[in-house]
């Protein structure tokens, strides 16, 4: 199969748009399709911080559940599913934008997009290996030990990244550069961590250019091994950029 890797969306559904037409897609239905019959890949993060995320959890879900698509969680959707269940989250880094857009619509409308949200994200693994592409694709990465296994460490690992427990000023958490240890044969195709332009290191490459906060949304098309981006139309926050 070919497959079109997509970075963090946040909400930035005009974006999304924009990329599935300059990657060949065509709209059927209300949704993209491939003539060729290429399968997008999400590698989390639909939400939160953008203007539209709940059209882009509608559209995932129905990419998903009618067109074979493929989505993987990230922690801001790990986030949103807990908020949906009802548990105690604070509404910050972005969890405020897609409450607000949620409470705005009808009850009848809450109950579908809650429903549809939970089932995207408890029918998702956390990471998908992509054999016939030689690919692993995880929301923050993962080790090359850890792939196709389950525990909580791994989970955390895959939303969070190698985090080592310590805070920024700015409350983000300490990051390793995981990728920087990664000799493995697959390509992990990864986000969670905005960079000016995808960032190679070793055979993985992050995709999550910054979309929401000014930069691009970028896809990595596999077998291919190429990039297609599409420029935002947000406003550039500089500091949001750790390369």
């Amino acid at each position: 199969m070919n497959y079109d890797i997509i970075g963090d969306v946040h909400g930035c559904l005009d974006e999304l748009k924009q990329l599935f037409k300059k990657l060949g897609y065509e709209w059927k239905n209300g949704v993209p399709e491939h003539p060729a019959g290429r399968i997008p890949v999400f590698v989390g993060d639909i939400t939160d911080r953008g203007p539209e995320s709940i059209s882009c959890i509608q559209l995932v879900f129905q990419l998903v559940k009618e067109k074979g698509a493929l989505y993987v969680p990230g922690n801001h959707c790990n986030k949103l599913y807990r908020f949906f269940l009802g548990n105690p989250v604070k509404e910050k880094h972005g969890l405020e934008t897609t409450a607000e857009e949620y409470r705005s619509l009808s009850s009848e409308k809450q109950k579908e997009v809650k429903e549809q949200f939970k089932h995207l994200y408890e029918e998702s693994p956390l990471h998908i290996i992509l054999e016939d592409v030689q690919a692993v694709v995880a929301h923050a990465g993962i080790r090359e030990k850890d792939i196709g296994h389950k525990s909580k460490s791994i989970e955390t690992f895959v939303l969070y990244g190698d985090i080592t427990g310590e805070k920024l000023p700015d409350g983000r958490p300490v990051r390793r550069d995981w990728a920087q240890h990664y000799h493995g044969d697959r390509w992990i195709v990864y986000g969670h961590t905005p960079v000016r332009e995808p960032r190679f290191v070793n055979k993985t490459v992050n995709i999550d250019t910054g979309c929401v906060f000014g930069g691009d949304l970028t896809a990595f098309r596999l077998p291919e091994e190429e990039i297609v981006s599409v420029p935002s139309s947000m406003p550039r926050v500089e500091e949001k950029f750790r390369y």
